[in-house]
């Protein structure tokens, strides 16, 4: 059997959970000024992008459970930044006036994320890891 240095590194299971935890707290780091995190970030940018977005394709688009969009749009509202809007059983996301004045800052925040991984990795380097990381996601979700 091979040693335990050996099958962690060669371990895809032990490696991209490292590499997520890894590029979390950068993510983490980078918006920390806005005091988001870059999952609610995400989803103001979602709403910012198609005012009226819906929680189900939130979490398609996300690829998150259902609960955990209700968490995080919750969390935008009490911060002023998104409104939910009922609508019969549906249910739309739109960003507020606050939300919206944030996207500048917002923008900044993840060409600071771009920048502290392409930093250490190189450019090209970073854009391969994430079409890579992409692409087998999607392969192992059943979507290629």
């Amino acid at each position: 059997m091979a040693d335990s240095k050996t099958l962690l590194e060669c371990c895809l299971y032990f490696t991209a959970n490292a590499l997520a935890r890894t590029v979390t707290r950068l993510g983490e780091e980078a918006f920390a000024p806005l005091g988001l995190a870059p999952s609610q970030a995400f989803l103001l940018m979602l709403a910012l992008e198609e005012p009226g977005i819906g929680p189900k394709e939130l979490a398609a688009r996300l690829r998150l459970a259902p609960s955990t969009v209700t968490r995080l749009v919750d969390g935008l509202a009490r911060k002023g930044l998104v409104e939910k809007k009922s609508l019969g059983k549906a249910v739309e996301v739109r960003p507020t006036e606050k939300g919206r004045l944030l996207a500048p800052e917002m923008a900044a925040c993840w060409k600071s994320l771009h920048r502290a991984y392409s930093t250490v990795l190189g450019e090209e380097a970073g854009r391969e890891l994430t079409r890579l990381n992409h692409e087998s996601c999607r392969k192992l979700d059943g979507l290629d």
